[in-house]
């Protein structure tokens, strides 16, 4: 009997290789490469060249095109980062760390569903019928219509959800249980999510059900397996937080059908995840007792503008090597904003241990947070304070020239709105805040040490 071809397969890439080895050529990682059987050749001789097609009609870009429905599940933050709810017959790819809440979430909004007269599925393969239920009645959505199923075989899913009427939406959790009779390699594999994906994703687009699958994450905090499962839905949402944090955000970094960088800000409560009606006065800090090294900055997350609070703490370093320590931001970003400061506006950071930290738990990937973070870490290093209801926000150049960001009006009248009365950004003569509200326009970072300079002192600081 002729041996089966087999290849090596990396599951976090998806390279494929002829031989086994303990490190992937292709991502680098290590003992990520399994022995899967080879998919069958393509029938004909070799070399033989591919069946005569026909001719696909073409069309321009002009055209009347109707936008698509949406299922809207009543969580607005859910609709808000999907675009403003479901696409019938759309793949939905949510990630996130194990114990976050993804779970959680798509149970309340099947729920919800459920109770608008749509026919919903939950398919778990992780839990059994008993440990969903047991959460459902936690959550206090137990005597809802939604359909429950305990299953990994893929085939007998599709099967499934083809009884009967197709349902509006289904949830597959999670995809890495799912296996195929056809493909011979263990759950979890490459060619197993593939095949999974594929089959699933073919459903939806033919009955027009929405499928969302819950993926797990790697430690680098990206969805395990091949990123041709990224490629393959039409909406990839991330499920970010600390488990031991109350407050959940959702964003959306794929969407075939909406904006990207969408957020939705949840709280973790006894009850489930609810939702942050107002996200700015989570993040912004009630400062009712302002203390040095903190500023307000004005940040945009998609089309939301977002007032955050920044925390900077600056020491003297009692070893050569001053720490850098940052939460929410980017390292390498703080790195140039202390080199800046120091080589054009002559502020010595050198020696001191810096901690800089975005409250709430938010993670900040904005360059306009350049002059928050500056003012903060100036306002903990002189012991000055940045007044109450102000808020910043800019781009600091190497050159130490303060850079307009786009969407300043946005920010503006967010700020605005939640009481604050000043904004310090770049120089803009066409920006101008509502009424009774002052911008204070700066030039250069030594404009900014000025300003910071001309604040009134805080706690007294250890020297």
């Amino acid at each position: 009997m002729a041996k089966s071809a087999s290849q090596f397969v990396c599951q976090s890439c998806g390279a494929v290789s002829s031989k086994w080895a303990g490190r992937c050529d292709n991502c680098g990682e290590w003992n990520t490469i399994v022995e899967e059987a080879a998919a069958a050749p393509v029938s004909g001789a070799k070399g033989a060249s591919l069946p005569k097609g026909r001719v696909t009609r073409l069309v321009g870009l002009k055209g009347d095109t109707a936008a698509p429905a949406r299922i809207e599940t009543g969580i607005a933050e859910l609709d808000r980062v999907a675009g403003g709810g479901f696409v019938p017959g759309s793949g939905v790819l949510v990630g996130g760390d194990p114990g976050i809440g993804k779970s959680t979430l798509l149970l309340q909004a099947m729920a919800a569903l459920a109770n608008k007269g749509r026919r919903v599925i939950y398919v778990s393969g992780e839990e059994a019928i008993a440990q969903v239920r047991l959460r459902a009645e936690r959550l206090g959505i137990a005597d809802t219509a939604v359909l429950l199923a305990t299953e990994t075989n893929v085939s007998d899913i599709v099967t499934t959800l083809n009884e009967g009427d197709a349902p509006a939406i289904a949830v597959i959790d999670s995809i890495q249980t799912l296996w195929s009779p056809v493909i011979e390699a263990a759950p979890g594999t490459v060619s197993q999510l593939k095949a999974g994906s594929e089959a699933l994703i073919r459903f939806a687009k033919q009955k027009g059900t929405t499928i969302l699958l819950v993926g797990h994450v790697t430690k680098e905090g990206q969805i395990a397996g091949p990123k041709v499962i990224e490629h393959m839905v039409d909406t990839v949402l991330y499920f970010e937080g600390d488990r031991g944090h109350q407050f959940r955000i959702l964003r959306a970094v794929k969407n075939r059908f909406g904006p990207t960088d969408e957020i939705g800000v949840f709280e973790m409560s006894d009850g489930g995840l609810k939702e942050v009606a107002n996200p700015s006065r989570l993040f912004m800090g009630s400062g009712e007792h302002p203390t040095p090294g903190s500023a307000v900055f004005a940040g945009i997350e998609g089309t939301r503008p977002l007032l955050i609070e920044v925390q900077a703490l600056v020491s003297p370093s009692p070893f050569g090597n001053p720490r850098r320590t940052v939460v929410g931001w980017d390292a390498n970003r703080l790195a140039m904003v202390l080199a800046v400061l120091e080589a054009r506006a002559g502020v010595q950071v050198g020696n001191h241990d810096v901690y800089l930290n975005v409250a709430g738990g938010l993670k900040v990937r904005e360059t306009a947070a350049d002059l928050a973070v500056a003012a903060a870490i100036l306002s903990s290093l002189t012991g000055t304070i940045v007044p109450h209801g102000t808020t910043l926000f800019g781009e600091i150049a190497l050159s130490g020239a303060i850079r307009p960001v786009s969407l300043a009006e946005a920010r503006v009248k967010e700020a605005h709105k939640l009481g604050l009365r000043e904004a310090v950004t770049a120089a803009r003569p066409e920006l101008s805040g509502p009424k009774g509200f002052r911008i204070k326009a700066l030039e250069t970072i030594s404009d900014l040490v000025a300003w910071a300079a001309s604040q009134p002192k805080g706690l007294a600081r250890i020297a």
